[in-house]
């Protein structure tokens, strides 16, 4: 069984949320996520909410640093750690 996650930080929102779920069914990941936008982004529990953030799961676990296509031209051209 693949493990699956949805990471709030590829996700488009005034937040800037870094919350990262996994689980390792994609029910209990929709139940996780669904709480979460509730409870933290003030959405509302609706079928429509439900079918948008299915497209944000992935196969795996969260990257560390999150890959943003969407976004790509905000990403800094510099990803080295400070020496």
């Amino acid at each position: 069984m693949t493990r699956k996650f949805i990471d709030c930080r590829e996700v488009p929102s005034d937040m800037h949320c870094s919350i990262a779920i996994s689980a390792d069914n994609e029910d209990e990941l929709l139940q996780a996520a669904v709480d979460h936008a509730v409870s933290v982004h003030h959405h509302s529990d609706s079928p429509e909410l439900r079918q948008q953030l299915r497209q944000f799961f992935k196969d795996g676990m969260p990257p560390e640093i999150p890959h943003m296509p969407s976004q790509a031209g905000n990403v800094p051209s510099d990803t080295s750690h400070a020496h």
